[in-house]
């Protein structure tokens, strides 16, 4: 029977900025999830799969729960309390600095799950001794106390490999649920929205780039090039000011950080084009919501 095939979902929770896509790219071994140190940038539920002859594993990355605020939250909270009903294995996902009680109700339904918890201690890297370490696991033993943990520091690999010897021992015997060649259940265009996105987080700071969606508009894929035209949308003109910058100096800024970024993703050269256009209160209106594809 050691032969039999394996396959699971794998989702990964937790609060925003405890470097839930930094292991998440860890352990799938390419940059799918985008990483900055903005909370929020995760707002789909983002999907990296991992291939080898004897399984595969389907990595959900959730976003960072949040008491949600307006419609946008909303969603993105239904996706991350989803993660809990659909997954063969739990990652719930800490750090050393962290409050273990922040968001003690999510915590609660994550104690009572059947499924296997793993508890990913993560930036163990920033602790003096071990006896800070001791105390911080002692403390999250009470409030999870089925699950397994793991101490890491997804920055410096540590403990990543242990990790994943869990998980795909925990695996259930299962044919693939996705082709063995397959990375990911998005598509193209899904990653090139979120390199654009992640460019507006480190370059723009206050709401801009809370306010800002992209839609890909055109992605024409020859064999040693793409021609990619993309529309960031914003809610009002003072945003869509900043976005373009003096001369639309900021907005080539962006252009060409993330073009360069697009072009290691795909190994091909890449054609960007950028536009702003206002789309007012679009995170309020259900339409847009919709039509950007956060309410199903």
């Amino acid at each position: 029977m050691a032969n039999e095939h394996k396959s699971g979902f794998v989702n990964i929770v937790g609060n925003p900025n405890v470097g839930k896509s930094t292991l998440m790219n860890d352990l799938v071994g390419e940059r799918i999830s985008i990483i900055t140190s903005k909370a929020q940038t995760t707002r789909h539920r983002i999907t990296g799969i991992v291939n080898t002859p004897e399984y595969q594993i389907v990595f959900s990355d959730t976003p960072g729960v949040l008491k949600p605020k307006y419609k946008l939250q909303e969603s993105m909270l239904s996706f991350s309390e989803g993660a809990l009903t659909d997954a063969d294995v739990l990652l719930y996902v800490t750090d050393v600095v962290e409050d273990p009680t922040k968001n003690a109700d999510f915590l609660a339904r994550v104690a009572k799950e059947k499924i296997p918890v793993l508890l990913v201690i993560n930036k163990i890297d920033l602790l003096k001794g071990n006896g800070e370490l001791d105390a911080i696991v002692a403390r999250w033993k009470e409030l999870l106390p089925n699950a397994e943990v793991f101490p890491t520091s997804a920055l410096e690999h540590f403990n990543v490999a242990n990790l994943m010897a869990r998980i795909v021992e925990l695996l259930p015997v299962a044919e693939p649920y996705f082709g063995k060649d397959a990375l990911t259940d998005k598509p193209a265009r899904f990653f090139v929205t979120e390199i654009i996105r992640e460019k507006i987080l480190l370059n723009y700071d206050k709401e801009v780039p809370y306010s800002a969606e992209v839609v890909v508009e055109k992605f024409e894929e020859k064999e040693k090039s793409i021609h990619i035209m993309a529309v960031i949308y914003v809610e009002r003109d003072s945003q869509k000011g900043i976005l373009i910058g003096h001369g639309g100096s900021r907005l080539k800024k962006v252009g060409i950080e993330a073009r360069k970024d697009i072009e290691k993703f795909f190994d091909k050269s890449v054609y960007l084009e950028l536009f702003v256009k206002v789309e007012a209160d679009w995170r309020n209106r259900e339409n847009k919501l919709r039509s950007f594809g956060y309410v199903e």
